[in-house]
């Protein structure tokens, strides 16, 4: 039995992508059955039926037979376009219950995700970009874009094909992020109980070695990368961009990285280690020689500012300015 629980997702063409995964899964293993359990979906059930019928048309017979989609209905799991039969339930129940143990599960934010992409490509690319790039990258749909950029105003400029960018950097749009970003991009923080921490440098080599997926180096290692000159000498904590669109963080890499660090609840608690969840479904990361990916330099940025170095925060900021292609 193959269970992939997915939460918020609220884009039909993360619906249809998850389903296809799972049927490549169930496509390999004969004897198995594959269950997509979406929780806190806008999605309606006839949507869901609908977006069935679709894959009823792509997907073989022997397949289908073996896939359900499920949702929530009150108190129950509900399948399309099978019934669940009790060990089905119990099973899906106990993988939620799994989910919301070993990761955090948070709502995602589309409408910063879309601020933060836009900010993105002012920083990186002057690139105009289109309604469907942002939500190709966000992971949402065509609505929730709008209803992010509606808001905006006159900070965005448009051309005649409907192309958008940030006219300015938008100061006030900026700080608003700021004060959400530790809800919105979800943070863990990690000490060692010890008081003799694994250095920095030390815990980067470990992570290297063990690869784990979808992790990306930010905070004042992430920055340097970008800008060398930051004021800064070393690395107080080691912030790492974890990318998990419409899922949970996943942290058990936390414990195989070093078994004496313990979470810790409160946001002024120093920390040697930050893990901070990247929603958006293109992660951004930048390649590196090896191991690990660098974050995006947004995330770095909001990586500086939530770890109180303000002062390098606003120098990193002023240089990414400094450093932005000339517009073509």
């Amino acid at each position: 039995m193959l269970i992939e629980v997915k939460r918020t997702v609220d884009a039909v063409r993360t619906l249809q992508t998850s389903l296809m995964q799972l049927a490549y899964y169930v496509g390999e293993k004969p004897e198995s059955h594959g269950y997509l359990m979406l929780l806190d979906s806008p999605i309606t059930p006839e949507r869901l039926r609908d977006e069935w019928e679709r894959a009823t048309m792509v997907l073989r017979k022997d397949i289908l037979d073996r896939l359900t989609i499920c949702f929530q209905k009150d108190d129950s799991i509900v399948g399309i376009p099978h019934d669940l039969d009790l060990p089905a339930k119990q099973a899906i129940a106990e993988a939620i219950e799994n989910e919301s143990r070993n990761g955090i599960t948070t709502r995602v934010d589309y409408s910063f995700i879309i601020r933060k992409l836009l900010i993105h490509q002012w920083l990186t690319s002057r690139e105009f970009v289109t309604a469907e790039w942002l939500g190709r990258t966000a992971g949402c749909s065509y609505p929730a874009v709008a209803r992010a950029l509606r808001p905006l105003g006159s900070l965005l400029e448009r051309t005649s094909d409907r192309r958008v960018s940030l006219r300015w950097f938008p100061k006030e749009e900026f700080d608003r992020l700021l004060a959400i970003e530790n809800q919105a991009r979800s943070t863990a923080r990690f000490v060692d109980p010890t008081g003799e921490p694994r250095p920095v440098e030390a815990q980067l080599r470990r992570l290297d070695k063990m690869k784990p997926g979808g992790l990306a180096i930010g905070g004042v290692l992430g920055a340097k990368h970008y800008y060398s000159d930051l004021d800064l000498v070393g690395a107080p904590r080691l912030d790492l961009s974890l990318h998990c669109p419409n899922q949970q963080m996943n942290l058990k890499f936390v414990e195989m990285l070093d078994p004496a660090l313990k979470r810790v609840e409160d946001p002024l608690a120093p920390a040697t280690l930050v893990v901070h969840a990247v929603r958006h479904a293109n992660a951004l990361f930048a390649p590196r020689d090896e191991g690990l990916a660098w974050a995006d330099p947004v995330e770095c940025l909001f990586d500086l500012y939530e770890a109180g170095l303000k002062m390098q925060a606003t120098q990193f900021l002023e240089a990414l300015q400094n450093q932005r292609p000339a517009k073509s």
